[in-house]
């Protein structure tokens, strides 16, 4: 029988492998950072959250370990969460993209089949291999996924090789024909002879953060500490789209700024405008303005500014962004409920 930890909060992070680093950098952006005392040991702690403790674990067992209820919450691959995920299990996603981690599980076959060049093709062959008395075999990490896409896909006449090491070397082993594999920038396929097949990417993935809503569920202590890492992590992705204007513009009065701002619509729909008088040195007023707006528009914002007559136009990052509710948050109680 698992303890009773309704006093405190566990979390699960990578322990190694490309999400152990990232996951650390994305938590010390959030202000979680996590101490541990050595590379060596597997239980760390967040300073900033009382009654917290940071569990290391291989980013393929983190899934099963929050089934298993092990800890409240985890952080790994969206890949390794919907290959392990136990039908009806108690383990959710509470936030499915924290920026990082980012790649695709597809399907790679060699260089040298030139004739594949859809999945189409790719279900072509696959009759082909049968009525040759043969399967085609797919080498991968992910049997549960790599599976259901290739069923989806029409293509029924297929065996998996299940395999913890090296996929790309599948096919010049000869154990295999082509992997499904992850993918980030392809140069590994490359390098190996392969290429993903057009139309074959099964899953687009990213790191995300998991959590078990049977441990959840009436331990309001824990649920707290849950809701403080949610509003965290929330308000610094949010603010990652936005960025700060701050402008001189002449004008006799903030009114008459205000009027001047509202001439041009680009900028008076911009919520957060902040305006105040300014003096220099020689006794000259002007008014300082302050908009918050999304990267897409900066540019184009900038440039209404200057028409206005806008100088000494700066720009910074805006470090965190919360809204009136958590929304990560708000769909996790709602999860809990059902």
């Amino acid at each position: 029988m698992l303890p009773d930890r309704d006093a405190g909060l566990q979390i699960i992070l990578p322990s190694n492998g490309n999400l152990h680093q990232p996951t650390k950098d994305f938590l010390q952006s959030c202000n979680l950072g996590v101490e541990r005392s050595s590379s060596r040991t597997y239980t760390g702690s967040i300073p900033n959250l009382i009654n917290t403790k940071v569990l290391f674990q291989r980013a393929s067992d983190i899934t099963s370990k929050i089934e298993e209820g092990r800890a409240e919450l985890g952080i790994t691959g969206l890949d390794r969460f919907l290959e392990y995920q136990r039908y009806r299990g108690d383990s959710i996603i509470a936030v499915d993209d924290l920026g990082f981690g980012h790649c695709k599980l597809v399907l790679a076959v060699p260089t040298s089949w030139l004739d594949i060049t859809t999945i189409e093709d790719l279900a072509d062959l696959a009759l082909e291999f049968r009525e040759d008395g043969n399967q085609l075999k797919v080498a991968t990490k992910y049997p549960r996924l790599v599976r259901k896409y290739l069923l989806d896909h029409g293509i029924e006449y297929f065996s998996l090789v299940t395999t913890s090491g090296t996929l790309e070397a599948a096919p010049v082993a000869g154990y295999a024909d082509l992997i499904g594999d992850l993918m980030a920038t392809g140069e590994t396929l490359r390098e190996n002879q392969l290429k993903p097949v057009p139309g074959g990417t099964i899953l687009s993935s990213q790191a995300c953060l998991i959590a078990n809503t049977k441990l959840l569920k009436g331990k309001p202590n824990a649920l707290a500490q849950v809701k403080v890492i949610l509003d965290k992590m929330e308000g610094y992705l949010r603010s990652k789209q936005y960025h700060k204007i701050s402008a001189n513009v002449e004008g006799v009065s903030e009114e008459s700024t205000i009027t001047k701002i509202f001439e041009h619509y680009d900028i008076a729909w911009l919520q957060g405008q902040t305006i105040s008088k300014m003096y220099n040195v020689r006794g000259n007023s002007s008014n300082s303005i302050t908009i918050v707006v999304d990267q897409e528009v900066l540019l184009d914002v900038i440039d209404q500014l200057r028409k206005l007559g806008a100088t000494n136009i700066t720009t910074s990052d805006v470090k965190n962004m919360f809204k009136d509710k958590c929304s990560a948050f708000e769909k996790l109680l709602s999860q809990l409920k059902n």
